[in-house]
């Protein structure tokens, strides 16, 4: 019986890297996923004026209302 459980053990230890590959894996792609989400965030097209009735929008000089692009 203590043959048995040792050889166990001793195969269970042999399997490699399968666990770890896993975890690195699936780390690395909830980290792209949340890196895509990051940098596509800024290239939102964000062309509806939905700062209306802000502070933004109605300071001094601003004409257009745009807040943003005044000095371009």
């Amino acid at each position: 019986m203590p043959d048995t459980v040792t050889a166990q053990l001793a195969a269970a230890a042999q399997q490699g890297v399968g666990d770890t590959l896993r975890i690195v894996l699936l780390v690395s792609l909830v980290g792209a996923a949340l890196l895509a989400w990051f940098l596509l965030r800024g290239y939102r097209a964000d062309d509806t004026d939905d700062t209306a009735g802000t502070a933004e929008a109605a300071r001094p000089g601003d004409e257009g209302g745009t807040g943003r692009d005044a000095n371009a």
